[in-house]
């Protein structure tokens, strides 16, 4: 066979070994994801592979469940309370950061981003001890201000990058046409800072929503969030009814990464986070 037919192979029989190594990830990615799915639908009464028949009990268990109903409420609620306080404090710094002259623009920078670094137990810890035991905030108001806390790096750095892709000129072109500082925000700078703003709610009300150890550690009467609820209840029950709860909650990731693919485009959403 000529060097032409030769570049024409595909390329998975030209590098067998990449191809069995990417087989290999994703098995080891969604492997687990696909023995929860299968638990979920058993019909035994515990946590057996290969599931013993099909059912549909567990999911009419973990709906019935009043710690479930109760801690995904808990969850919503405080991702979605932190998503927002986090977007409006990080678009007003991303444009300090980027567009004005703010005097030590790096150190806030860095001073933002600093929660993504920092262990989660040790950042519940200090807030622990600084707000519910030093000052007396109520429990649920700590787990915001720790979530939202957590959630600024992303509003911060996603919002950046679509910030950093943007052209100044075009603020600039607006600005000298006569639009004000408010009109210029809305009319031209919003509009690019969308996919971003996007990005980084998706990114934030997940990861919020996830958050098991500053959920965990400040958590109080009637706070208990979805994650620690379903952690709570492994420690002392075998059966796959927080198998249904998982496959629910990965179905609505994939509603949520539908949607965002049709709304806005995963390309437009994260295709500059890495620059």
């Amino acid at each position: 066979m000529s060097r032409a037919g030769r570049s024409l192979r595909p390329a998975r029989e030209r590098r067998p070994v990449l191809t069995v190594l990417a087989v290999a990830a994703y098995l080891i990615m969604l492997g687990p994801a696909l023995f929860v799915v299968a638990v979920a639908f058993t019909s035994g009464s515990t946590i057996t592979f290969p599931p013993e028949g099909f059912s549909l009990r567990w999911f009419g268990a973990a709906a019935s469940y009043r710690p479930f109903l109760d801690g995904l409420g808990t969850s919503a609620l405080v991702a979605t309370a932190a998503t927002v306080i986090a977007l409006a404090v990080g678009i007003p710094a991303t444009l300090a950061v980027h567009r004005g002259r703010l005097p030590g623009r790096a150190v806030v920078q860095n001073l933002f981003l600093s929660p993504i670094v920092l262990p989660e137990l040790v950042l519940g810890l200090a807030l622990y001890q600084q707000l519910m035991v030093g000052l007396g905030v109520t429990a649920s108001g700590v787990l915001l201000i720790g979530h939202t806390i957590l959630l600024l790096p992303y509003a911060v750095r996603v919002t950046g990058a679509s910030l950093a892709l943007a052209d100044p000129a075009l603020e600039e072109a607006a600005r000298g046409l006569g639009a004000g500082p408010v009109t210029t925000f809305f009319r031209v700078t919003l509009p690019v800072l969308r996919p971003g703003i996007a990005a980084a709610a998706v990114l934030g009300f997940v990861t919020s929503f996830n958050n098991v150890p500053l959920s965990l550690l400040l958590q109080g009467p009637g706070t208990e969030t979805l994650p620690v609820a379903m952690l709570q209840y492994v420690q002392t029950s075998y059966d796959p009814v927080v198998a249904a709860v998982s496959v629910v909650l990965l179905l609505a990731a994939v509603v949520v990464a539908v949607v965002a693919e049709r709304l806005v485009g995963f390309n437009k959403i994260f295709g500059g986070i890495g620059s």
